[in-house]
């Protein structure tokens, strides 16, 4: 099976390369300024932005080398979530290994998902992962989300107690920086995929599943490997948010959020790193700036419709493609100057 990538020679030993390693230096030197300089308010905001980048970079995944539309991934945040909680109420356990435990549970979940959705396409898997997120939003507002209490749910009504953060990262400010770190993280681990063998076979797949099966693939593997890690990276972020607010609401996971971040994934471009960080600083900064300067938030809304017919016509790449070609014109004229 040799793909165009394989034939340059890209894979797990050619990931790391100075200019990644650059990058990552800037943004925890910047998130650590950062989270010097803002109030508790606006750290969280910026908390918040660092979890849904996660979270928009799960569903670019599938939506970028498998053609998927998934609007069940708040739900499958509120999947991590809910079992990182009920571990770190329930045995005191270390928080990564909370985090890790809800990632996979996510994970599990997510491919659950995808088996019964492997024929379909379109719009009939966007029904089907659209109704598991409904059903999530039903089913924790009857349970709701553990909260020191006793039983397997760990939920009670009037005794509450929190989530403890990690040793490493107890204020506001060390916890922003810990999530910043985790996920870069998560994007390597999804870079590494990428650049080995489930990256090839997923691109073949996206290109024709015809063409696949006759390579080798196995198409249904693959599929399910995709909706797994997506899932796992979705579940991260909701341990991550779990530890932020150090609880959770149910009313904090409605379907609709679903379908709001998957818009606003394609709207910051869905095959670039970059498109994940603008889809979650429109999620979540932009409200919170509309308010700030005393414009009722939910005029977001007006904003992200007008920009996703903008990206849907003139700009399939989204917004991080459109800043990246226009870098690169900027770049070239300069070069061509004598």
């Amino acid at each position: 099976m040799t793909t165009p990538d394989a034939r340059k020679g890209r894979g797990p030993d050619n990931l790391v390369h100075l200019p990644s390693i650059l990058i990552v230096a800037v943004t925890i030197a910047g998130s650590a300024g950062a989270a010097a300089l803002a109030n508790a308010l606006w750290l969280k905001v910026l908390t918040s932005v660092a979890i849904y980048t996660l979270t928009a970079a799960g569903i670019a995944l599938l939506y970028r080398r498998l053609g998927q539309v998934s609007l069940a991934h708040v739900a499958l945040m509120g999947c991590g979530g809910w079992v990182a909680l009920r571990l770190a109420h329930g045995t005191g356990l270390p928080f990564e290994f909370n985090l890790l435990a809800g990632g996979l549970f996510a994970a599990i979940t997510s491919m659950l998902l995808a088996y019964p959705a492997l024929r379909m396409r379109g719009l009939y898997l966007a029904l089907v992962t659209l109704m598991a997120a409904g059903g999530f939003s039903v089913l924790i507002s009857v349970i709701q989300f553990p909260n020191g209490g006793d039983g397997f749910t760990g939920f009670a009504v009037r005794s509450v107690s929190y989530m403890p953060r990690p040793w490493l990262a107890q204020s506001d400010q060390g916890y922003f920086v810990y999530c910043i770190g985790t996920t870069i993280l998560g994007f390597g681990l999804i870079k590494w995929h990428e650049a080995g063998r489930p990256g090839r076979a997923w691109a073949l797949i996206r290109r024709s599943e015809a063409s696949a099966i006759a390579a080798g693939v196995n198409v249904t593997l693959y599929k399910i490997w995709g909706s797994a890690l997506s899932g796992f990276v979705a579940g991260i972020a909701g341990g991550l948010l779990a530890g932020s607010l150090q609880l959770l609401d149910a009313r904090s996971f409605p379907a609709s959020e679903s379908v709001l971040i998957f818009a606003l994934t394609i709207v910051g471009g869905a095959w670039s790193w970059l498109g994940a960080v603008i889809a979650a600083i429109l999620y979540r900064l932009a409200p919170a700036l509309l308010n700030d300067w005393g414009v009722n938030g939910n005029a977001a809304f007006i904003i992200f419709g007008v920009a996703l017919i903008h990206a849907l016509i003139t700009a399939p790449s989204g917004l991080a493609g459109q800043i990246s070609s226009g870098v690169s014109a900027l770049l070239s004229k300069r070069g061509s100057r004598p």
